[in-house]
């Protein structure tokens, strides 16, 4: 009797215990923060970031985006003697095939692009098309809005929005070819200008199509240009696509390259933006037969077919140009 009493009460200490154990209060423990909830790390930019950032700001502002209505003829007529100086004696440039362009009324020069950001091909073009037409047609080119920026940089240099240079837009594009005028466009613009010099036989617009929805839009014509030489008036080394990115250029500027070059008279010339004296390579162009995009390739035109079509015949004219040169600069 008296185990079993013992043996009772042992059990009733021991569930005692138990009961105990399991009311009492759990130690509180901080729970941990999942990587997604962790601090966001909200500290304001340093000091040179936003330095940068305020001052591609105000470049921006200051870029002068150009007017159709800055063109002026009697500054270009002023001009054209300078500008056959350069282009008849120092770059011996020859036009082609300006009998393609039609005589009147709105058209789409497409051109491929070289010379970096002297480009001397333009410069030659402007001088073809002005003295055959005449100034007082409209003849608009599209540029990049550092170009114009440049431009204003050194004023050594005609003033490029008085030529009828304007910033490259599909608004401003538009906008010109419904006043009636001949529109310039480069679709590879500063990726094509800047390729390598041994890129330089090859039509590179980067797989843009957006000068034939422009010309389909506008119901316009398509005058294809093709020019060579301008790649030989430096040694292009390198677009410097990882350069720009590195530096941000691409966001602050949207600028995707800052081409790096052999260039008279820096040397190595980074960015070109303070330009170069080009060697004085021959320049050749040729205008080639306008192209109807929907009556060539219907009412609904397959947009790489056209693109394909075009960048081909262009490509088959810049080889067969290339084929009739004999040493690089010498022509």
């Amino acid at each position: 009797m008296a185990q079993t009493a013992r043996a009772r009460s042992a059990t009733a200490s021991r569930g005692s215990r138990a009961a105990g154990a399991t009311i009492a209060p759990a130690r509180q423990r901080t729970p941990a923060i999942p990587a997604a909830a962790a601090p966001v790390n909200t500290a304001s930019p340093g000091l040179a970031t936003r330095l940068a950032a305020a001052a591609a700001l105000e470049l921006r502002r200051r870029i002068p985006l150009g007017d159709l209505d800055e063109r002026d003829p009697d500054y270009i007529r002023d001009h054209l003697p300078a500008l056959w100086l350069l282009c008849s004696l120092y770059f011996r440039a020859e036009v082609r095939g300006l009998d393609n362009i039609p005589d009147e009324g709105p058209v789409l020069l497409v051109g491929n692009h070289s010379g970096g950001n002297m480009v001397a091909d333009t410069f030659a073009f402007t001088l073809a098309f002005s003295t055959r037409f005449g100034v007082e047609r409209r003849f608009h080119q599209l540029a990049h809005n550092l170009v114009l920026l440049v431009g204003r940089l050194a004023p050594y240099l005609p003033n490029l929005r008085k030529f009828g240079t304007v910033a490259a837009s599909h608004e401003n594009a538009e906008r010109a070819l419904r006043a009636g005028a001949a529109v310039l466009v480069y679709p590879g613009g500063d990726y094509e200008t800047h390729r390598p010099s041994w890129e330089g036989n090859t039509v590179d617009f980067g797989g843009r199509k957006g000068f034939i929805r422009l010309a389909l839009h506008e119901n316009v014509p398509i005058v294809p240009v093709v020019s060579i030489g301008g790649q030989e008036t430096a040694l292009f080394l390198s677009r410097g696509e990882w350069l720009a990115r590195l530096l941000r250029l691409d966001r602050m500027f949207r600028l995707k390259v800052l081409p790096i070059s052999l260039a008279i008279p820096w040397g190595l010339n980074i960015g070109d933006m303070l330009l170069h004296i080009p060697l004085p390579a021959k320049i050749t162009i040729e205008a080639l037969p306008p192209i109807d995009v929907r009556g060539e390739f219907g009412d609904e035109p397959d947009l790489d077919e056209v693109y394909a079509s075009i960048v081909g015949r262009m490509q088959a004219t810049l080889t067969r140009l290339a084929g009739e040169r004999r040493l690089p600069v010498i022509g």
